[in-house]
């Protein structure tokens, strides 16, 4: 049985053109920090991909920091400022509420949205300049969130301004310098690229400390040797998310496609965040009643991948905390899974998912009526 991947906010597959790139790079000898031929041969590998991600982030390839995760570049933008004081929203990923436990926290409307005016009172408040953190499009419900009214609120205030765009990458245009960010982290396996590997990119005349020191790589910012395989792929995808942007239109075909249909099936079911915009390819499905866990275990079973809010936390399950910030109760907050497609999925996918979740639907609402 053929199965259906639908869980590509977590990570996405390899596309085939990347994997193409890293298997050239494997035959690729030497350290890019050696002055040599061989040296030399593999940093215009690392030189050439810094300049794709630095095309899909519409900036120059200078700016770019090459790290080994998103999570990574998230530690060392909220981290690498520690005479700041951090606020960030109630709904960031986990590697910033991690990053920054003691920040202040920008809370968010019903539909997922950080609210502004709390973020001004916050800048308000505190001797210390601030660093705002406010992701793009939420891993969980894919709510668009209002980064370019934030930076200017947080400029206004002599803040600096991190934007979290992972998941944005590929799905929207992304401009550093348009959207008013000093910074901005990217990861290489949301857009069809390898996992271990990510960038933070810095406004020119920036300085983050390093959080890890020995060597120079990456101008002094982040040392080791750089993993010039991962890079290699990072650039390719890169340069294949750029290319397949007008593409998007077609991803939000299908995914209000599959919206419609789930609804239609289970009518008590909700659609998280659909009252603000999104990113195409995310859907947070809440179906009141049905632990999410249970829901990616029965369409599991029936060869459909989807996820029970953020899957980065080692395969732990727990209710989620971008929908309590939406005002859900702990009941519902861990009753909904996360539905997201890419670039290799297709009608046939929604249709099988459609399948499944009916099936899964009339099952649960056989048990209640019971």
């Amino acid at each position: 049985m053929n199965k259906v991947y639908f869980d590509h906010n977590a990570s996405s597959p390899l596309k085939p053109a990347v994997k193409e790139a890293m298997v050239r790079a494997l035959d690729l000898t030497g350290n890019p920090s050696s002055v040599h031929g061989f040296g030399r041969t593999v940093r215009r590998a690392v030189e050439e991909a810094r300049a794709r991600v630095a095309a899909l982030a519409a900036v120059k390839p200078a700016q770019v920091f090459f790290t080994g995760s998103g999570t990574e570049a998230n530690n060392l933008a909220l981290r690498g400022f520690p005479d700041r004081r951090v606020i960030l929203s109630e709904i960031e990923h986990d590697s910033a509420l991690a990053a920054a436990p003691g920040a202040a926290r920008i809370p968010v409307t019903s539909w997922g949205a950080a609210e502004l005016g709390a973020l001004e009172r916050l800048l308000t408040e505190g001797e210390r300049p601030a660093l705002v953190s406010l992701m793009l499009a939420n891993n969980e419900t894919g709510v668009i969130q209002p980064v370019e009214e934030a930076a200017r609120l947080a400029h206004a205030w002599g803040a600096l301004f991190h934007c979290d765009a992972v998941q944005a990458a590929g799905r929207l245009p992304l401009d550093l310098a348009a959207l008013g960010a000093d910074l901005m982290t990217v990861s290489a396996h949301k857009i069809g690229g390898p996992s271990g590997v990510g960038a933070l990119i810095v406004r020119e005349g920036l300085d983050p400390e390093p959080l890890i020191l020995g060597g120079g790589q990456e101008r002094r910012r982040r040392a080791g040797t750089e993993n010039v395989v991962g890079i290699v792929g990072f650039g390719a995808a890169a340069a294949l998310a750029l290319e397949d942007l007008p593409k998007a239109a077609e991803t939000t075909a299908l995914r209000d496609r599959l919206e419609a249909g789930a609804l239609a099936l289970a009518p008590a079911a909700r659609v998280m965040g659909a009252e603000a915009p999104r990113v195409g390819n995310t859907s947070c499905l809440l179906l009141p009643g049905l632990p999410g866990e249970t829901q990616v275990m029965a369409l599991d079973l029936a060869g459909v991948a989807v996820s029970a809010g953020s899957a980065c936390s080692s395969g732990k399950v727990k209710p989620s905390h971008v929908l309590a910030a939406m005002g859900e109760d702990a009941v519902n907050a861990a009753s909904a899974i996360r539905v997201s497609l890419g670039w290799d999925s297709d009608v046939a996918g929604v249709e099988r998912f459609l399948a499944a979740w009916g099936a899964m639907a009339a099952r649960h609402a056989r048990s209640s009526a019971a």
